[in-house]
């Protein structure tokens, strides 16, 4: 998958390793600004099975 990507990004290496820099920022700005947002109420980190007594 990395190599397809690599290979179709326009440039040289240089432009290439800036663009995919870029693509890896965006998807990690997409995942903590819309999908873990999304997906925390789903997950059961909330779920604590110890009372206080």
């Amino acid at each position: 998958m990395y190599g397809w990507i690599w290979r179709h990004l326009p440039g040289n290496a240089w432009v290439k390793a800036f663009l995919s820099l870029m693509l890896v920022v965006a998807v990690v700005y997409v995942l903590f600004q819309y999908v873990f947002p999304w997906a925390e109420p789903l997950l059961p980190f909330n779920d604590v099975t110890v009372d206080n007594q």
